[in-house]
């Protein structure tokens, strides 16, 4: 009898439960992932295979070591064929040979439809079945000895996406072992607990993917069982009929969209491009083209009732459908918070917003219902106004979406099941406007999320990235939308601990436990102190940086102390395993920490030059303390003075976001960051410059001007290590 994975037992890997608060949760992860608080993973046989997503049903056996393989497809399905080509490659870069060149083998895996005569004999002999829940994309792993003594894996399933992910689960069951590939002995009994499992990632904001980048996200996607990508538009879908609003070198043209569907549906992921109708459509409405279908001027709302407004959003979908071919089409519909105020504020005024809202939202519908197509839009209005909910056509699929805790998640979902309307949940990664994504919140929400969905009959999980100010990296993104794909694969609430112990070994291939302990870290340095990049940009001397400093100024030695344990971890990582995978990950990960550290160091040094120049102005009527004086004020400005240092973080944080920012986008945008890491570099240069012509004019003069006269703010109090 299989078990479920959940009950077995691991020695050595504690399960602790999640806590939303980052601090508490860091400390977990910590303990967890390095008990002893250095020691890291030994070499000693591992107790067990990890998995993410974690089978519903496992059995495991032994660790096997492998040399040879052959892989076998019966019956010549072409997506099977496909399927055993992934695998092929998967145990080539483990150094496995694979026949016919190999000669005599240790591993035959066979991948089996469920009707053949071979699987049929194979189930009854170990007396194995698939329940109807298992049909569309369940498998079963079947471990054995083969006939000649090697071992055999049979993958059985009734499809061809069931075939697929069952060689993705046997994939993260090769590991090297003492320098040896390695496969775990198991049998297995697997299906998802949601049939829809997507990413939604923000295209809109910034960053526009090369496509080089997309088909490489596709392929993680689908190693991790995500069956739906859903690639955020706002005006970034080149239009044929409609090009003007579409950005040169920042929009997906027609021929890329194509490739990018094929490419996905050999992957067994259907692309369901998100195309806001209604609002988000600023950068569309900013041209006078459109002036008469916006709700108010170069606004962000498309007008209901407005003779061009219907025409414009079936010429944008009667393409989408042509080019997307999955059975949905996504309209948005969130945040319309403009509408109202402008073109229908007298209907809105008469009849309320929600009746407003829906009926454009059935016209929307009734627009599109030649392209016969299920429409999904965002149900934020389940809150906002849920007395528009009855008069949204029941054929639609709600998305309701919330992005932090709540302790019941059912308010968001029952508006839309109560009035008869399929739905799916909408979690974050908790990505935008900070420098590295808010894991601790990502775990959270993500799991409680999922969960309830899975209660109240949700079908779907759609994991949203956002780039809301422009400045988020997909690269950072991978440890919250991953756990997304194992929340929604998985049965109730996903054990956030167990998943982040194999993410590490599975995403990086890193065995050793650093990269796991350094995104410990991270999430600890997060619990101490403010990672937006509001704090990361802001000035320490303005009104809102003193107040910001003061707030976090406690915190910042052990935040510090934190990122920078994780950029040494992710240095040696990279040192002791030249076959890491994902290293571009890596490098962004490491920029994220580093951009944690220099929050820190950028408070700490505004308060080292404030206390140094006041205690220097204090002295500088004494002329036994000359010395003294012109050590804090080179401390200040000079070739290792505080203001070039922060010059000089800010100018090599620049040239590691660009290189992350190219290895996995197109230049477009790029500039619109790199002008606030200009920004900032000319501040403290300026100001370095300013402060070496005081110092200069006091040798001369002996004399020091007030420190509100050249900008420095008055001192803070000393703490023992900032004091001279």
């Amino acid at each position: 009898m299989l078990t479920p994975l959940s009950a077995v037992v691991r020695p050595g890997r504690p399960v602790r439960h999640l806590n939303p608060l980052p601090l508490s949760l860091a400390t977990l992860l910590l303990l967890a992932l390095c008990p002893s608080g250095t020691a890291l993973a030994q070499a000693s046989a591992p107790s067990g295979p990890l998995l993410s997503p974690q089978p519903k049903q496992i059995q495991t056996q032994e660790l096997v070591p492998v040399h040879a393989a052959n892989i076998v497809v019966p019956g010549g399905d072409a997506d099977d064929l496909f399927a055993a080509q992934n695998l092929n490659q998967a145990l080539r870069r483990h150094g496995i040979l694979l026949s016919p060149a190999a000669g005599p083998t240790d591993l035959t895996v066979s991948l089996l439809r469920a009707d053949s005569d071979q699987a049929r004999q194979l189930l009854s002999n170990h007396q194995l079945s698939f329940d109807p829940a298992m049909h569309d994309e369940g498998y079963i792993l079947l471990s054995r000895k083969s006939a000649s003594g090697g071992e055999a894996i049979d993958i059985i399933a009734q499809t061809s996406a069931g075939v697929f992910y069952g060689v993705q689960t046997l994939k993260q069951l090769v590991q090297d072992h003492l320098g040896v590939p390695s496969v775990w002995a198991a049998t297995i009994r697997d299906w998802p607990s949601m049939k829809y499992r997507g990413e939604d990632d923000d295209l809109s904001r910034g960053p526009f993917p090369t496509m080089a980048f997309m088909e490489h996200q596709l392929q993680v996607f689908a190693a991790h069982k995500i069956n739906l990508y859903s690639p955020y538009f706002e005006n970034n879908l080149e239009y044929a009929d409609d090009p003007l609003a579409a950005p040169p070198g920042g929009a997906l043209t027609r021929d890329q969209a194509q490739r990018l569907v094929a490419f996905a549906s050999r992957l067994h992921i259907m692309i369901v491009p998100e195309q806001e109708a209604f609002g988000h459509v600023h950068h569309v409405l900013e041209y006078e083209k459109y002036a008469d279908v916006a709700e108010t001027p170069h606004g962000y709302v498309i007008a209901p009732g407005q003779p061009g407004s219907l025409p414009l959003i079936k010429s944008w979908f009667t393409q989408i459908a042509a080019d997307f071919p999955s059975p949905f089409l996504h309209i948005g519909a969130d945040e319309t918070f403009d509408l109202g105020m402008g073109r229908t504020k007298p209907a809105v005024d008469q009849r309320g917003l929600g009746p407003v809202y829906a009926d454009f939202l059935a016209s929307i519908h009734s627009t599109l219902a030649p392209l016969h197509r299920r429409l999904l839009f965002w149900g934020d209005i389940g809150d906002s106004d849920p007395s528009a909910i009855p008069g949204i056509p029941k054929d639609m699929i709600a998305i309701p979406w919330i992005y932090w805790h709540e302790d019941s998640y059912d308010h968001d979902i029952l508006p839309f099941k109560n009035q008869g309307l399929e739905t799916w949940v909408a979690p974050g990664d908790a990505n935008w406007s900070v420098v590295f994504p808010n894991e601790s919140t990502a775990l959270d929400n993500i799991s409680g999320f999922v969960a309830a969905g899975q209660r109240l009959g949700s079908t779907g999980v759609l994991t949203t990235v956002w780039n809301d100010d422009g400045e988020g990296l997909y690269n950072q993104d991978w440890f919250g939308t991953l756990f997304g794909a194992a929340a929604g694969w998985q049965s109730g609430k996903a054990d956030a601990s167990a998943y982040q112990a194999s993410f590490g070994p599975i995403f990086f291939g890193d065995a050793s436990g650093r990269i796991n302990q350094a995104m410990a870290e991270i999430i600890a340095a997060e619990g101490l102190i403010d990672i937006s990049d509001r704090v990361f940009w802001l000035d320490p001397w303005s009104p809102a940086g003193l107040k910001e400093g003061d707030k976090l100024r406690a915190n910042i030695p052990a935040a510090r102390l934190h990122a920078e344990n994780a950029i040494n971890l992710i240095e040696t990582a990279l040192a002791g395993n030249p076959s890491l995978r994902e290293k571009n990950a890596l490098q962004a990960m490491e920029l994220g920490a580093r951009r944690i550290d220099f929050i820190g160091l950028k408070f700490q040094i505004s308060d080292e030059i404030r206390n140094g120049y006041a205690q220097a102005y204090a002295m500088r009527n004494d002329h036994s303390k000359e010395q003294i004086i012109s050590n804090h004020l080179e401390d200040i400005s000079s070739m290792n003075g505080g203001c070039q240092d922060l010059r000089d973080g800010y100018s090599l944080l620049k040239t590691l976001y660009r290189q992350s920012w190219l290895t996995e986008n197109r230049p477009y945008w790029l500039d619109n960051v790199m002008v606030r890491y200009d920004l900032r570099i000319q501040l403290w240069q300026r100001r370095g410059e300013q402060i070496s012509t005081v110092i200069e004019d006091a040798y001369q003069t002996h004399q020091l001007p007030p420190a509100s006269s050249i900008g420095i703010p008055g001192p803070v109090t000393p703490s023992p290590a900032t004091a001279k």
